[in-house]
């Protein structure tokens, strides 16, 4: 009898304790969701810095509308998509049964998949900066939102026995292929189809530099981004409170790390290249560390994210220039390396550094594979979704602007305005 009595005002604490962590861990959710939100600004930023005054405001213009957007068309179509009801198509998307997903207790979690949602769409905006007609523009980003993105995310994210790829056991913690390699393989087929910008490549193939209005915005989109990605990243530990508080603090102490040493190998390495250590890079390198120790950052340990981190600075750089010199791309901020190639190679480096299953720590080669599976089926999807919808627009509504439009910005003839105005001409 004493026994019991003793027994039921421990389960009444540990019943308060769970609804508290509960809580909490609510309520850290919708903290990360603000911070991921707030990268949209930071995004903004980057790409109008990194890119010609002429066509900062529709820079503005295609953020805010796939944020904007994607809330609408990922509230109702791809929210259920990729967390709905059973599988179907053989395991390729779920049951879009319930539609404008009302659901009071998941709400949180709706507003924190939606942010990232918009990030996705949102990578596609730099890399096809200064040519882009906005109405294709939309239609893209409108697609991405409502199917491309919730359907290789339903792949994994709802982990449950559906997931094709959480039964294989894949891993990617925060979305380094599931947002930023989805996004920045997208933005490869849209740059590629689109054509560079006039100017950019001369008749004998040479490569003109065609740089950027404004690198202290570019730098503060820089920092801003990385403010968001311990929202980003901690937050999807999913929880907090009790084990769950030092799992988060695991994965911000990761992600700082490998964002520190990206930025400071890209620095270096351009250091010596280039005799100069260059700004650009550097603040490129940054984010290709926060892109690749997305995938691991709840998986490895600090020396991990440091050889993450470390790797994807070199690698930037090397595929920024290749992808500029070597096939030809115009991608005016660095788009698709940043978050394609070192999201793919992130999610890659986890079969590496994990500490439970990484080569490295004794687990074979099984995870590796498990990784190069997982993000190349996404990529591979990406990349044939987004072609077709932008062939399809292409033939179509068109996706340049005209010559004259593009050489006097797109500000102008898209929206009838300039974002800068000095205080001359006016009518």
């Amino acid at each position: 009898m004493a026994y019991m009595l003793l027994q039921e005002p421990a389960d009444a604490v540990q019943t308060a304790v769970d609804a508290i962590n509960a809580d909490l861990g609510i309520l850290w959710i919708i903290i990360a969701a603000i911070l991921v939100f707030f990268m949209q600004a930071g995004f903004t930023l980057v790409e109008t810095g990194f890119t010609s005054a002429k066509n900062a405001g529709n820079i503005i213009m295609k953020n805010i509308m796939d944020l904007a957007i994607g809330s609408l068309m990922f509230w109702v179509v791809g929210y259920s998509i990729m967390y709905g009801g059973e599988s179907i198509l053989g395991g390729f998307m779920r049951n879009p049964a319930e539609l404008a997903f009302f659901n009071q207790d998941d709400w949180h979690n709706l507003f924190f998949q939606t942010v990232f949602c918009a990030t996705a769409a949102t990578i596609v905006s730099g890399a096809v900066a200064g040519r882009f007609k906005f109405s294709s523009y939309l239609i893209i980003s409108a697609v991405l939102t409502t199917f491309i993105y919730p359907v290789s995310g339903s792949w994994l994210w709802p982990f449950d026995d559906q997931a094709w790829l959480n039964n294989l056991g894949f891993i990617d913690f925060a979305g380094s292929t599931i947002v930023h390699a989805v996004g920045g393989f997208a933005a490869l087929v849209a740059a590629k189809l689109v054509g560079p910008r006039i100017g950019k490549y001369g008749p004998n193939g040479e490569v003109n530099v065609i740089r950027g209005h404004n690198l202290l915005l570019g730098a503060l989109g820089v920092f801003i981004l990385w403010l968001g990605w311990f929202g980003f990243n901690g937050g999807s530990q999913l929880a907090f409170g009790g084990e769950n508080s030092i799992a988060v603090g695991k994965v911000i102490i990761n992600t700082n790390i490998a964002a520190a040493i990206g930025a400071v190998t890209a620095l270096f390495l351009t250091w010596m290249r280039y005799g100069k250590p260059d700004i650009s890079m550097t603040l490129n390198g940054a984010l290709a560390g926060l892109v690749g120790i997305t995938a691991g950052c709840g998986n490895v340990d600090a020396f991990g994210a440091l050889a993450i981190g470390f790797i994807c600075g070199i690698v930037v750089v090397l595929s920024i220039e290749f992808i500029d010199k070597k096939l030809k791309i115009d991608d005016p901020v660095g788009a698709v390396s940043v978050h394609g190639v070192c999201g793919f190679l992130g999610t890659v480096l986890v079969g590496v550094f994990a500490t439970e299953g990484g080569v490295l720590y004794g687990g074979g080669f099984g995870q590796l594979g498990v990784q190069f599976l997982g993000s190349i089926s996404m990529i591979g999807w990406a990349v044939l979704a987004s072609f077709i919808v932008l062939f399809i627009v292409k033939k179509t509504i068109g996706l340049r602007v005209s010559e004259k439009e593009e050489i006097e910005g797109l500000d102008v003839h898209e929206h009838g305005t300039a974002a800068y105005y000095n205080g001359e001409d006016e009518e």
